[in-house]
């Protein structure tokens, strides 16, 4: 079983709270669904596990502007495709045989299941944007079980 972190839409600020939460649940991997907008996010959160990120909207600068708009990764015999906005998803997951398509942009958490692909939207752990919470996300694989996530939310 793989333990990996969800985190989108940081905007440049990495609160120390996310950064004690990850560290203290030590997950395989880190998955950066966009937005990353400062060249320390991705340094910081790789002290902690490996990174994978998307480029985001904002992505204009620094480390952002060198990131892929899309990232497939398997893991535990699943694939995963990354992607900042889900509107401009060019592809069918179902047909490419995706098990989970993992989004962000929106700054709302959200968990849906579509045609047996599982969809993931961490939210965001940047600064607050309207009256949206502060969260990331937790995806688990296994080889022998369907994929699961779970909202992590953040009481600051």
């Amino acid at each position: 079983m793989t333990l990996i972190a969800v985190v989108s839409d940081t905007h440049g600020m990495l609160r120390p709270e996310v950064l004690a939460l990850l560290r203290d649940a030590q997950p395989s991997q880190i998955l950066h669904a966009g937005d990353v907008c400062s060249d320390t996010i991705l340094k910081d959160l790789a002290a902690i596990a490996p990174v994978t990120g998307v480029r985001g909207n904002c992505d204009y600068y620094g480390a952002g502007q060198w990131l892929m708009r899309s990232q497939v990764i398997e893991v535990e015999s699943h694939s995963v495709y990354m992607t900042h906005d889900l509107n401009l998803l060019d592809l069918d997951p179902k047909a490419a045989e995706f098990d989970v398509v993992i989004t962000g942009h929106t700054h709302q958490p959200k968990i849906f299941d579509r045609d047996g692909v599982l969809y993931l939207n961490p939210g965001s752990i940047g600064s607050r944007r309207f009256d949206y919470p502060i969260s990331f996300a937790w995806l688990t694989l296994s080889p022998d079980a369907p994929p699961s996530a779970k909202i992590e939310y953040l009481d600051l």
